[in-house]
């Protein structure tokens, strides 16, 4: 057989003789007809039929590297078309390969979907949303305005009574001014009157002694007893004024507070509602067999644990050594970081902002390393408890999976920065949420907003809502025999399914985001996986611990 023909067995051909890349394509039949046999494919009366040339019909595509020849296959490694002479150079020879045409109109069939998703779902509800804060913003300045006109009259009720304060004390003053002024004057009267006799007498007694007239002291009536009856002294207390002490920090308290604002952040998802989902197809659809796309061989044998897609270009991984290491898909190393305490970091994520995070158990932090790769900072120094899985979420906040010191509890907290702002640990009923010991949990955020949490002691994947409450508790399909279920890495993609390992059987559970099992992933010979993570195409990658390589998986259309 010609070994072009095995390449390319793929390749366009006419449907009658099998010339391959024919010119002609009937829209009616929807095959592909040479010049040769279209007379023989118009002999079938059954049917009408619609000849067309295929460049006309729009699938022919010009090959990049050999501009003469029309792609004819598409490399599904690649993920470019390629003609024949691509495959005859053996750039591709190992690669999968698919009819272009077929793979055009999956593609299509995609696109199509996508944009009766944005018209019918997603453009409305975001103008829903713009539309309502343009209310809360209307709503938000004119609830200003009325609470400043409040405030105001408060503050001018308020002044009014300090003034009538003000004035009664001022009145009350000059009422205790006027009894003291009116005694004290009287007594100051007699005084005086008092003072004009004795001087009076002092000058009589003076006129006396000069005089030698005999009868003038005999004529003379002392009053020097009336005289040395003093008046009592009068001593006025005078008023002072204690003010009351201004608490500055509880002058809220004594004038008046704000209640707390707050804004609340709508679960908007891709989630549709039930009538909505009635009405509208299933977003995306499984490929009946997943497709390995590439492999990337990062770490040695039974070293690989981490990995996660800061793009669709790149991924980081760690394992049992010091480094985090950076790899391009075509499996060259980019970068490294080398972590601070030299040991292995416990998992790795990269923030919305472009940040790497990994969580450093020697040393109980978080570290983060700035986007340029030449840094590295503590961001949370944890007291008591020892980090293990961290992710970074839909709000840029973290959530850190920690033990205690002596692994009898297990909490969920989310940090802002280093801020902490939440605490996952326990029920309704006041009892764990999840399982102790030195068993290692991976965690993961949901489209939604909910918590997914693996717990491979529990066998059980728990799931809580934005605000800790147990939503439910997935260990496995209805026909899953109890404890047969060893959930490793997680993470969940753009339709809020969630995908877990299943470290004991080497395969991938895919569940709805109310926890009913969807599929496996379970026939791309994945030895030992452990770490997971999805790229912005919910192109699935998963560590495989055993073989120290990283497979790029497809399992959407």
């Amino acid at each position: 057989m010609d070994p072009l023909r095995t390449w390319a067995q793929d390749v366009l051909r006419c449907h009658l003789c099998e010339i391959p890349v024919p010119s002609l394509y009937c829209d009616i039949c929807k095959k592909h007809v040479c010049k040769a046999c279209v007379g023989e494919h118009f002999s079938d009366e059954s049917t009408a039929h619609k000849v067309v040339p295929l460049k006309i019909w729009g699938a022919t595509t010009i090959c990049q590297k050999h501009s003469s020849n029309i792609c004819e296959l598409q490399c599904v490694q690649c993920d470019i078309p390629i003609c024949l002479r691509c495959i005859s150079c053996g750039e591709h020879e190992q690669h999968k390969k698919v009819n272009i045409l077929e793979s055009f109109m999956r593609k299509k069939a995609i696109l199509q979907k996508d944009l009766q998703e944005l018209e019918e779902y997603i453009n409305p509800k975001y103008r829903e949303i713009a539309s309502n804060i343009s209310e809360q913003k209307a709503d938000l300045n004119k609830n200003s305005q009325e609470l400043a006109s409040a405030i105001n009259k408060h503050g001018e009720d308020l002044h009014k009574e300090i003034d009538a304060m003000i004035q009664k004390l001022k009145s009350d003053l000059t009422d205790m001014d006027s009894k003291h002024l009116t005694v004290l004057s009287k007594q100051e009267d007699e005084i005086k009157h008092t003072i004009s006799e004795i001087t009076a007498s002092i000058a009589d007694l003076k006129k006396i002694l000069e005089s030698n007239e005999v009868g003038l002291p005999f004529a003379y009536k002392s009053r020097n007893a009336e005289f040395r009856r003093l008046p009592p002294k009068l001593t006025v207390t005078l008023p002072c004024f204690t003010p009351h002490e201004i608490n500055r920090k509880n002058v809220s308290q004594q004038f008046g507070f704000l209640s707390a604002s707050s804004i609340q952040t709508a679960k908007h998802s891709y989630t549709l509602k039930s009538a909505e989902a009635k009405s509208f197809p299933p977003d995306r659809l499984f490929i009946d067999v997943p497709l390995i796309i590439t492999d990337i061989t990062a770490y040695n044998e039974w070293s690989l644990c981490n990995v996660f897609c800061p793009s669709d270009e790149e991924i980081w991984t760690s394992g049992y050594d010091k480094f985090i290491r950076l790899y391009n898909l075509r499996g060259e190393l980019v970068d490294s970081v080398q972590s601070k305490s030299g040991i292995s970091p416990g998992d790795i994520t990269v923030t919305r902002s472009g940040h790497l995070v990994y969580t450093d158990q020697k040393y109980k932090t978080v570290e983060i390393v700035n986007s340029k790769i030449t840094e590295i900072k503590t961001l949370i120094r944890i007291q008591g408890w020892k980090p293990h899985r961290v992710c970074s979420t839909l709000s840029d906040d973290l959530l850190v999976i920690m033990n205690s010191g002596d692994y009898k509890q297990v909490k969920v907290v989310r940090y802002s920065g280093s801020t902490e702002k939440q605490c996952i640990q326990f029920n309704d009923k006041g009892r764990p949420l999840f399982s102790s010991g030195r068993f290692i949990k991976y965690i993961c955020e949901n489209r939604n907003l909910d918590i997914c949490v693996s717990d491979s002691k529990a066998n059980a994947i728990v799931v809580v809502n934005q605000a800790g409450k147990l939503r439910f508790t997935y260990t496995g399909p209805p026909s899953t025999i109890k404890g047969s279920f060893l959930p490793k890495g997680i993470t969940t993609d753009s339709q809020s399914r969630i995908l877990a390992v299943d470290w004991d059987k080497s395969r991938i559970h895919i569940i709805d985001q109310d926890g009913q099992f969807l599929r496996y992933i379970d026939n791309c010979h994945l030895q030992s996986p452990l770490g997971i993570c999805l790229d912005t195409r919910d192109n699935l990658f998963v560590a495989e611990n055993k073989t120290g390589k990283v497979k790029k998986i497809q399992y959407y259309q």
